[in-house]
């Protein structure tokens, strides 16, 4: 089954983009199943299952450290749902959160007039809108990110761009994603055309595809080697990292967005990554948000 994930092919993306207008999803729908179905079978029983999905463990770690019957509803969470003695630090820390007060200065950005007189509320009427992004535009044939989408808000209204990682379009996102989460919302991308099928397409091959001197892919640690121990940390599954963007890092000691955390996994892998505007980065974060769709909103958030 993980086999047909990997195997990202040109062949699959013209027999995606050739379907029907009401089934333009069909394809990513049988990927996003697949590694529910996957996931769930890893960690249903980490120690029955050691052979399949954790040869290099300890027994320890299998029987101590790993949850068992981890379910979908869960995956949000990182690697949190399954990471026992991490998910109880991080418990600890959700008591009193180091992003409250971004999410106040978020709320104060988004109501803060422009010079012309208009803000960040003209653009996104409602701030609940962190479901709802990537989303494609079928007019500028394009994926069209969160992080773009406030910057073009700005350069619109004769306001200078923002810095994509960090500083205020994280806070100002930190409180979308706070809205959108109070309003209990759910991933919810979609497809609506063969182009953006075809964006998906290319998404899911950059994920997968072997790169730099190291020769990984993105699968390599988050489908293949989620729940193993690299260092001191788990590796967490794949299904399930968009939905808490943006995040604030310990090792930041700030909130990112969700372009920054993938910019530093791709170096991590030994490759240069793409800008964070490129089509490369817009493709690969549709595809990586595609594989939340149905799980809830939970941002922002805190990790390691």
């Amino acid at each position: 089954m993980l086999l047909k994930i990997v195997k990202a092919t040109t062949l699959a993306a013209i027999a995606t983009c050739a379907l029907n207008a009401s089934d333009f999803n069909a394809q990513a729908e049988k990927d996003r199943l697949a590694l529910i179905k996957y996931f769930e079978a890893k960690f249903e029983d980490p120690e029955k299952n050691r052979n399949t999905f954790f040869p290099y463990s300890t027994d320890d770690e299998l029987k101590n450290s790993i949850a068992k019957g981890v379910k979908f509803e869960e995956f949000s969470k990182g690697n949190y749902a399954f990471n026992i003695d991490g998910k109880s630090q991080y418990e600890e820390l959700k008591e009193m959160p180091p992003y409250e007060d971004a999410i106040d200065e978020g709320e104060e950005l988004y109501t803060k007039k422009f010079a012309n007189g208009k803000s960040f509320a003209s653009c996104f009427p409602n701030p609940a809108i962190g479901a709802d992004y990537p989303m494609y535009d079928d007019k500028k044939k394009e994926i069209i990110t969160l992080t773009q989408s406030i910057n073009t808000c700005l350069t619109s209204n004769g306001e200078k761009p923002w810095n994509t990682k960090k500083g205020n379009m994280a806070k100002l996102q930190a409180y979308f994603a706070s809205a959108t989460t109070d309003e209990e919302l759910k991933v919810n991308v979609t497809i609506p055309s063969a182009d953006a099928a075809a964006a998906y397409e290319r998404g899911k091959e950059y994920y997968y595809s072997q790169r730099g001197y190291l020769k990984l892919s993105c699968a390599t640690c988050h489908v293949q080697g989620a729940g193993l121990r690299v260092r001191n940390e788990k590796l967490s599954q794949f299904v399930g990292q968009t939905t808490h963007f943006p995040v604030f890092r310990l090792k930041w000691d700030g909130l990112g967005t969700l372009e920054r955390r993938v910019s530093g996994c791709i170096k991590d892998q030994g490759q240069v990554p793409p800008k964070d505007n490129s089509k490369e980065m817009k493709e690969l974060i549709y595809f990586l948000s595609y594989m939340s769709n149905g799980l809830t909103v939970d941002g922002p958030d805190i990790r390691k």
